[in-house]
Parts: C-alpha cells; sequence; structure tokens
C-alpha cells in the first residue's frame, strides 16, 4: 500500500503542477492568438477522434490483454496522428495556442474533479453483512441512485457495489441486481449536478451553472429512476420467490453494519463547496497564458481539490483503502486516455463551430428544421446513441457544440435542446457496458466475485427492454 501511496503522490503531483501553471506562468501571457478556422477545416481532421474513440470502445472487447498493457501508448498514438498534421499544416503557434486552451479550461479542471472524488470517495467503506431482500436492494439501489449527484457516478457505484454484492451473495438469482446498479447507479443517478457524470461537469466547465442541471433534469431523472426502481422491485420479488432453499451465507454475521471512513464525508462536503466557490466568487483577476484567459477562481478551485484529495489520503486508514480494493488504475487510466480524447476533439468542435459551413453540415441539417430551430428528438438520441457505445463526456462536448456551444443561449432560450443533450448522454450511457467508466468497472468487480454477468450483446438485450421504454416516454413527454 505505501507503494501505492507513493505512485498516488506522483500523478495528484503531476496533476497538480500543471494546475498550478495556471497561477505561476501568467507573465509568459501571450494574448490575442489565432483560432481554428473550423469552415476550412476537412472531416479528415476528425478521423483521429474517432480512432481514439473506437479504439475505447473494441479493443478491450477484441483484445482485452493487449489494451491492458499498452492503452497509453494507443493513446499517444492518436494523439499525435493529430497534432503532428496539423502542428504541420497549421503552425506550430496555433497548435501550441489550441492545446494550452484545452488542458487549462478543460483537461485539467476535469481530471482534477475526477481525481478528488475518486480518492475521497475510495476512502469510505461499508462493512457488515446487509441480507439482501428485494426491499433492501431497492433501498440500496434508491440510495445509491441519491448519491450519484453528490459523489459521482464513479465514487457511489465504487462505495455501494461491494456491499450490495455481499447482500446477495447468498442468492441464486442476483445478476438483475447488478444490471440495474449500473443503470440506476452507475448512470441515471448522475443526472442533476456536474459532480455527477463527467459530461456536465463539462458543460460546467463551458458556463452551464451549477445548478441548472438540479432544476431541468430533475423532472427527467425521477420520472426513469422512479420507474426503474419499481419495475426492479418486483422483479426482485419474482426471483427472490424462485430462490428455493437458501444456500448458505458466505459472509459472516460477526461484523454489523457500519460505515468506515467517516472523516472523508466532510471531504466530500468541501468538493462541492470548491465547485459552488467558483461558480459564485467573482474577484475579476484573469491571467493570459499563451492566447488562453484563466480566471482566479478556477485556480482556487483546482488547488482546493488537490489539497482535499490529499487530505483524504493523509487522515484514511490504510486498511480502509485496502479492504475496499482501492487502487490508482482506473485513475490512471481515464487520464491518459482523455488527455488523447480532449486534444483529438479539438478540430472536431471547430468544424461543429463553423455551422453549415464546416465539414459536419448534414448533421446539423439533421439536428435543425428548415426555420434554423433545432431538433430535440434529434438531440436526445443522437447525443444518447453515441454515448451508449462512445463515451458520454466527449459525446456531450460534441452535441453542445453542435446545438450552438454558447452556455447562456442554451439555459435559455434553447434550454429544451441542453436538457436532451444532458439526458441523453447521461442516460443513454447505461445502455452498454462501455457507455460510461463505472459500467466496466462494476462489471470487473462482479465477475470477480462470482457473478456471471451477461455478454456485451446479452447486456444490451437487458438494457433494450427495460431502458428503451422509458426513453421512448421521455420523448413523448419532453421532447416532440
Amino acid at each position: 500500500m505505501k507503494h501505492g501511496l507513493m505512485k498516488s503522490a506522483t500523478l495528484g503531483a503531476a496533476v497538480g503542477s500543471l494546475a498550478l501553471v495556471v497561477s505561476s506562468a501568467a507573465i509568459a501571457a501571450v494574448p490575442g492568438a489565432k483560432a481554428i478556422a473550423g469552415s476550412e477545416l476537412s472531416v479528415l481532421w476528425a478521423i483521429p477522434f474517432a480512432g481514439m474513440l473506437l479504439s475505447i470502445a473494441l479493443f478491450p472487447l477484441l483484445a482485452n490483454r493487449f489494451w491492458h498493457h499498452h492503452y497509453g501508448k494507443v493513446a499517444l498514438f492518436w494523439a499525435l496522428a493529430f497534432a503532428v498534421p496539423f502542428a504541420l499544416t497549421h503552425g506550430a503557434d496555433l497548435t501550441a495556442h489550441e492545446v494550452v486552451h484545452t488542458a487549462l479550461l478543460e483537461y485539467i479542471p476535469f481530471i482534477i474533479l475526477l481525481f478528488a472524488l475518486f480518492t475521497v470517495s475510495g476512502g469510505i467503506l461499508v462493512v457488515g453483512n446487509i441480507h439482501g431482500s428485494p426491499a433492501t436492494n431497492t433501498a440500496i439501489l434508491a440510495f445509491g441512485t441519491a448519491i450519484a449527484s453528490l459523489i459521482g457516478t464513479t465514487g457511489a457505484s465504487m462505495v455501494l457495489i461491494r456491499p450490495l454484492l455481499r447482500a446477495n451473495d447468498d442468492r441464486r438469482y442476483n445478476v438483475h441486481t447488478v444490471v440495474f446498479f449500473i443503470f440506476l447507479v452507475s448512470n441515471i443517478g448522475g443526472s442533476l449536478t456536474p459532480l455527477g457524470d463527467p459530461p456536465l461537469f463539462l458543460g460546467f466547465l463551458k458556463g452551464v451553472s451549477f445548478f441548472w442541471t438540479t432544476t431541468h433534469l430533475f423532472h427527467d431523472t425521477a420520472l426513469v429512476a422512479g420507474i426503474l426502481l419499481v419495475v426492479f422491485y418486483f422483479l426482485d420479488r419474482y426471483f427472490y420467490a424462485k430462490e428455493g432453499a437458501k444456500r448458505p451465507d458466505p459472509t459472516p454475521d460477526t461484523e454489523r453494519v457500519t460505515v468506515r471512513g467517516l472523516q472523508n464525508i466532510p471531504l466530500l462536503a468541501g468538493i462541492i463547496g470548491a465547485i459552488l466557490l467558483s461558480a459564485l466568487w467573482k474577484p475579476g483577476i484573469t491571467f493570459h497564458i499563451y492566447g488562453t484567459a484563466v480566471e482566479l477562481q478556477w485556480v482556487v478551485r483546482d488547488v482546493l481539490l488537490i489539497v482535499i484529495a490529499f487530505l483524504s489520503l493523509a487522515i484514511t486508514p490504510r486498511l480502509v483503502r485496502e479492504r475496499n480494493g482501492f487502487d490508482w488504475e482506473p485513475i490512471k487510466e481515464v487520464a491518459k486516455l482523455f488527455a488523447a480524447i480532449f486534444l483529438t476533439i479539438i478540430p472536431v468542435i471547430a468544424i461543429l463551430r463553423a455551422g453549415p459551413a464546416g465539414a459536419f453540415a448534414p448533421l446539423v441539417d439533421l439536428v435543425t428544421d428548415d426555420r434554423g430551430a433545432p431538433v430535440n428528438v434529434w438531440y436526445f438520441w443522437l447525443t444518447g446513441g453515441l454515448s451508449s457505445f462512445l463515451d458520454n463526456a466527449p459525446t456531450y462536448l460534441v452535441f453542445f457544440n453542435l446545438a450552438g456551444g454558447d452556455a447562456a443561449r442554451l439555459m435559455g432560450p434553447l434550454a429544451v435542446t441542453l436538457e436532451a443533450i444532458s439526458a441523453g448522454a447521461v442516460f443513454m450511457g447505461a445502455m452498454t457496458y462501455i457507455g460510461n467508466a463505472p459500467n466496466f468497472m462494476v462489471l470487473s468487480i462482479a465477475r470477480h466475485r462470482g457473478v456471471k454477468m451477461p455478454s456485451f450483446f446479452g447486456y444490451m438485450a437487458w438494457s433494450g427492454l427495460f431502458l428503451l421504454p422509458c426513453f421512448a416516454l421521455l420523448t413523448w413527454l419532453y421532447f416532440l
């Protein structure tokens, strides 16, 4: 564990140093840098982005061993496939400006938040043996759905999946429990704040106010989550009645049910406070770094998040993290893959911003009617459909920019469009194992604990049966 802490310190220091560059490099300001002209870019510039996302989708399924050992090299390949040709054709200065802009305003804040949530939630351990009756299982899923918007879908999934598996380890029929856990806790529950799911935090970084999703997606979330919880309860009752003679419970009742690592709860509140601070506090101090304006409150937010993460490491007993199966590989993988994603998406966003004048004009036509107004049904289903098979964070970013990329306008006259994009990205990440990062984490843990989880397409049969009718109802009620 000591070695793991040293590795975490290295990762955190790297992330932290990138954030601190914002405040220390202000003297190197180069304001007024030229932006990319998206109307002049060919659709071929989207190949590195598409290749990166397809690599994430296909390599774990077709070449899992290779991917596990070399995903960093694959990410580097696609990043260079964009950066090198772009620098040669458009100049090193423009390329550097775009990379710095994306790193300082999107990637670094994004990865720092995930790092803080992952570290703090990994210090919370539920111990003891809960007995998995239909009522108890439903209560766990409902609780996980509720807290996912506070501690993130990754945090809620990692805190609750092991207690849920222990609660049902004496039952023959438990696959449906994990499947609905992925639906609700790993995805749908994270729709109410920027802390809940990475796409919404990217929206927050783009200017969407912190509580916008709370007020505009609450009815969507309550409807879908409510339906799924009721369906799960009756489905679990059906399987519970089929159990017959109970199997011996492999988890002894020698330890009462309790939560350890409670010192991390105030730190979770601190994370929320740091995010709110950056949204509400406007000191009016701005640093210009290679043509990118970085405001003081954003620097303070990121520094606070790093401090909170290291404080969690310092005050949480080592045994708590060991019993939680905590390690740094998931956050390392996310950091490497998303560095390439954020880099390769630069020309894609530029083309989308060009609208009808850009190479993606057919896509603009599909989501826009004859009067130029957005077609919300298509925004919901296209964002969701791509989020099912690609990562939902960059998918959200693509359609956010396709809708104009102006947060003020999207929160105002185009509020339903932003609602459709947000709901599609978060909700339909549950459609496949690869739609959202926690899905695969939960799958891995469940299989390791002996649950015979369905195959990739078997899971899609579950999600198609239970989720698609909910999304169709949502479409009819809110997006037509």
